[in-house]
């Protein structure tokens, strides 16, 4: 589904939930406190700001009276095959989130990904897929990170490996648009952004990807993602041990301010390989 039409399915998802709970004759305060949320949820879901998960979509069904419907609209915009399997709830919960903490080792975090950082990857790792399949995929990419230009977006950090910098994903000179995008979102104060350098000894040689959330109305979850397969975690115990191991990688990274000189300087080094090439 194109992003426009899923954006058009979310509005209508909101307009019908408004359109119910009047006819119920139910403030958005009234409402939320039913299905456990605040009104000013309510009315970020009436206006298609945040998606709600689907158990949330289940009990408006319940308390609006409306027979599956929110459960159908629902389902159909979470089963989205942009995403793999094991990333598509992460995802989800990702448009919810009031803070994301992301760690990565090797590629830039989706979230932060310019399209044609996205396409170069998803064309590398499916080669013989279709133009359709790799339009579908960055769109998909592309959505997620819209959820920055929100005005209720999420604070987001990221802490990113010093291999992420170097690897001219795409070549030199789309390598260097990709770090000058981070670059300007830093600046901008949209994002906040470290790097975890050579330097840093043995941090360096950690593998893998980290994702924390945290929420206004629900614990945080950690997700974590290997080749093909990704976990979501929500054992308290665990995360509180995710949210240790970011806070020792955010300790042994450059400061903010380091960072971003750290990632401009790559982009011109990637710029100078371009122009040689």
């Amino acid at each position: 589904m194109a992003n426009g039409s899923r954006l058009a399915a979310w509005e209508f998802f909101g307009a019908e939930l408004r359109r119910r709970r009047e006819d119920m004759g139910l403030s958005q305060a009234q409402l939320g406190a039913l299905v456990f949320v605040s009104g000013t949820y309510i009315g970020q879901f009436e206006q298609a700001i945040r998606k709600p998960q689907m158990d949330l979509a289940i009990r408006f069904d319940e308390i609006l009276k409306t027979d599956g419907i929110f459960k159908r609209l629902c389902m159909g915009l979470i089963n989205d095959r942009r995403y793999a399997e094991y990333f598509a709830k992460a995802a989800e919960l990702e448009a919810l989130a009031t803070k994301i903490c992301d760690f990565a080792h090797a590629l830039i975090p989706g979230l932060l990904q310019t399209e044609e950082y996205a396409r170069a990857i998803t064309v590398a790792t499916n080669p013989l897929a279709t133009e359709e399949y790799i339009a579908d995929k960055v769109d998909g990419r592309m959505e997620r990170s819209s959820i920055l230009k929100d005005a209720t977006r999420p604070v987001y950090w990221a802490i990113l490996h010093e291999n992420v910098l170097r690897i001219p994903v795409g070549g030199h000179a789309g390598m260097a648009r990709q770090l000058d995008h981070i670059a300007a979102l830093a600046r901008g104060r949209t994002v906040l952004v470290q790097v975890l350098p050579y330097s840093a000894g043995a941090y360096s040689i950690m593998t893998g990807s980290l994702k924390l959330m945290e929420f206004d109305d629900a614990p945080p979850t950690a997700y974590t993602e290997a080749v093909y397969s990704g976990n979501l975690l929500d054992d308290p115990a665990v995360v509180k041990h995710a949210y240790a191991a970011y806070d020792l990688l955010r300790a042994a990274a450059l400061s903010p301010e380091a960072s971003l000189t750290l990632i401009e300087s790559a982009a011109e080094d990637h710029r100078r390989c371009a122009s040689t090439t």
